[in-house]
């Protein structure tokens, strides 16, 4: 199997280039991994798709704004994006426009220091005045939405691409499995006796780049700092000794609870967890700890689309992008979704 077997043709026209008008409206495409089935649902409905005793995991990094316009006293332009947060380190961002070290650069309500350049096209940053770097582009920055999606970040963006949850700040792309949750549904799925955990991963730019090799084994997955709490990993320790199911809202859950499978067990499920998620999934590899995978529909090539064919089955993946292409399912960030189960 190679990195080929994962292209397919995306329409431009399928891209959801823009939100639906009200948050958790989108469809949803049911799988069924055992049987081999494949059925349409809708997102709210996805109460009556759990049973109670499931464990539904999420993840709450918060996307910051992390694109930000700067010039040099020259005048010269510099465009930065801040890339995703990880444990300490100092703030470090992709730049278009020359630099060098010591550069100075104007932000609107701050300046930046170019503190080194440790690797082509990425500066790390400081801030003159001792602030913190990450608030400057809090305040002054714009919201990182996609490349695909061929638009500027418009006024909606800063509410509709972060999930309704969001709490630690740190990516600089959505967990996008999770937008279409509401704070509705979250009440439904309790009501009925579906366990809520949080956990949270730092979603990088990295996440829904094409890989470029031929073979699995030459890409060099992306890292991505992940922190489980130990009230999470207790409670997927106690759904799974139950019998029930762990579902991960998204790869980005995926990636952390998989990572982190050999030292959760290693604890009994006791303990908190965290690290540097470089974690690549793809056919063959065996799940530890998810038993069912809430995501979007994924890029061609992309790391997401062999994690999915991974937990799914590559042949039933395909036969479900299939039907969602002929069904006018809607793909990408901000479209429609699949439960697989």
């Amino acid at each position: 199997m190679r990195v080929s077997d994962f292209d397919y043709d995306l329409p431009a026209d399928r891209i959801a280039c823009y939100p639906p008008e009200e948050r958790g409206s989108t469809r949803l495409l049911v799988i069924g991994r055992n049987e081999g089935s494949i059925r349409h649902s809708r997102y709210a409905e996805l109460d009556t798709l759990l049973e109670p005793g499931d464990l539904l995991v999420l993840n709450n990094s918060r996307v910051i704004r992390a694109r930000l316009l700067c010039r040099k006293p020259t005048g010269a332009r510099i465009e930065l994006m801040l890339l995703e947060k990880h444990e300490g380190t100092q703030e470090r961002a992709l730049h278009r426009g020359r630099l060098k070290k010591g550069d100075r650069l104007i932000a609107e309500g701050g300046e930046l220091l170019v503190e080194e350049l440790p690797e082509d096209g990425i500066a790390r940053l400081s801030r003159p005045d001792g602030g913190e770097v990450a608030e400057l582009f809090e305040a002054y920055g714009s919201v990182p939405i996609p490349p695909y999606l061929k638009r500027e970040a418009e006024a909606l963006d800063r509410e509709r691409y972060q999930t309704v949850f969001a709490g630690t700040p740190g990516s600089v792309a959505a967990p996008t499995a999770s937008l279409n949750i509401t704070g509705e549904l979250l009440s439904r799925l309790r009501e009925k006796g579906v366990g809520i955990a949080e956990m949270t991963l730092h979603v990088g730019l990295g996440t829904f780049l094409p890989i470029r090799s031929e073979t699995f084994e030459e890409h060099v997955m992306h890292r991505e700092f992940y922190h489980i709490p130990a009230e999470t990993a207790m409670a997927v320790g106690r759904t799974k000794a139950a019998g029930r199911r762990v579902v991960a809202v998204g790869t980005t859950v995926t990636r952390a609870l998989e990572h982190a499978a050999q030292k959760l067990e290693g604890s009994g499920f006791r303990e908190s967890v965290a690290g540097e998620a470089d974690i690549f999934l793809y056919p063959g590899c065996r799940f530890r700890v998810i038993d069912a995978l809430l995501t979007n529909f994924h890029a061609p090539r992309s790391t997401v689309l062999m994690l999915t064919a991974a937990f799914a089955g590559s042949d039933l993946l395909r036969q479900a992008y299939r039907e969602a292409l002929d069904s006018g399912y809607r793909f990408l960030s901000y479209g429609d979704s699949m439960l697989i189960s």
